[in-house]
């Protein structure tokens, strides 16, 4: 079982905790106001996938100008 380390809110954590918790807002939205809110995950979903394969991420970038800093830097 892997484990990631919880000690710090680096770069990636935070991604992945924003693109969680907004794909949780788009299924409650979806669900409770309006289907097209589920567009919202498939934005999400998309983005994780480019950032996954290609390295490019919005949100990564303006978090980065914020001061938030990569867990391994290359």
């Amino acid at each position: 079982m892997f484990l990631a380390s919880t000690k710090s809110w680096y770069l990636e954590r935070v991604v992945y905790f924003i693109a969680g918790l907004f794909s949780l807002v788009g299924v409650s939205l979806g669900t409770f106001v309006s289907p097209w809110w589920y567009l919202l995950n498939l934005l999400v979903g998309v983005n994780l996938v480019v950032f996954s394969t290609v390295g490019f991420c919005p949100m990564a970038i303006l978090l980065n100008k914020l001061g938030f800093e990569p867990k391994v830097k290359d």
